[in-house]
Order: C-alpha cells, then sequence, then structure tokens
C-alpha cells in the first residue's frame, strides 16, 4: 500500500448503502427501467408542449440530444409524446370531472402525468394498470411539487375502474379473496 493510500484511509467515510432510492424517495437513475426513462423524457416534452405550446416535432428534436435518451425506450416515448400532444382534448375530457378545481389551476407536471396515465391506461393494454399508476405517481413525486402526486394518485385512481374496468375489478376481487 503506498503512503497516499494508507494516510486518507482514515478519513474516508464508510461507502453508502444503494437502496435505489433518493433522499426524496424517488428512484434513482440507475434502478430504472427503459420504459421509466421514456416517461420521464415524454414528462418533459409534455410540459415544454403545455407551458410552451411548443410544437411536438421541435420537441423530440430536443429531447432526443438529451442526456441519457440513448436509454430510454424511444418507442414508448414517442408512443407518450405524440399521442398525449394530439389527444390532449380527450384526455383532458377524461381528467376534468375528477378534479377539484380547474384544469388551469393544475400544475403543468401533474398535468402532463394524468395524461400520461390515462393515455396508457386507453392505448397500452400490456402495462398493468397498477404500474401505469404508480409510474405516474413516481413521475409527480420526483418532477412535481411536494403533494402533487397524491392528487395525480387520486385522479388517475378514479379514472382506472372506468379505463381499466375488466383489469381493476379482478384486482380487487383477488385481493378481497386473499
Amino acid at each position: 500500500m503506498s503512503e497516499e493510500q494508507s494516510s486518507d484511509s482514515g478519513s474516508r467515510r464508510p461507502p453508502q448503502k444503494r437502496t435505489g432510492l433518493t433522499s426524496t424517495g424517488a428512484r434513482k437513475a440507475g434502478s430504472k427501467s427503459n420504459r421509466s426513462r421514456a416517461r420521464e423524457f415524454a414528462l418533459q416534452g409534455l410540459y415544454q408542449h403545455i407551458v410552451g405550446r411548443n410544437a411536438v416535432l421541435d420537441i423530440d428534436r430536443f429531447t432526443r440530444d438529451l442526456a441519457g435518451f440513448h436509454k430510454a425506450d424511444v418507442v414508448h416515448y414517442d408512443a407518450l409524446l405524440r399521442g398525449c400532444a394530439e389527444n390532449e382534448a380527450a384526455l383532458d375530457a377524461l381528467i376534468t370531472p375528477k378534479l377539484d378545481r380547474g384544469l388551469a389551476e393544475i400544475s403543468p407536471i401533474e398535468h402532463a402525468c394524468m395524461w400520461i396515465g390515462v393515455y396508457e391506461f386507453q392505448n397500452c393494454p400490456d402495462v398493468p394498470w397498477r404500474v401505469v399508476l404508480n409510474e405516474c405517481i413516481e413521475l409527480a413525486k420526483e418532477f412535481g411539487g411536494t403533494d402533487g402526486h397524491k392528487y395525480v394518485n387520486a385522479v388517475l385512481n378514479g379514472l382506472a375502474p372506468e379505463l381499466r374496468a375488466t383489469e381493476v375489478a379482478h384486482d380487487r376481487a383477488s385481493k378481497n379473496q386473499a
């Protein structure tokens, strides 16, 4: 062992445990799936769409140049970004009845999280409804306001029985039998 290594070995802190979560409870980047990353990039793009009314093509070009984009599920990202932007009126029509305030009063992050959730409920039957719900809550925790994830949870939980009726009913029935 060199003199340099032995002199600073006493001042080193013990290695931290990696639990896969940050101090805020959000997942660390290394523990995220390609689809989770796709949702993050779609969320960022949808934020630009909601706040800046930027064109989807411009948002897409910008987003594809961001660090880490190559690790995302590009097909899922494309579906979310384009699907939500192209169907925003229909998505808002489903979300609005579940709100306790006007749509304009909802944070753009929570709004985009709800769009992603509703879009996936409707168009991604390969993703279980509970996964959709949890992923949207995680996005709201990581990027939204302090309690925004609770609002996203309430709205999407209210829509799940309508948009995934059979799956939700099956899950709830099997939970009651256990």
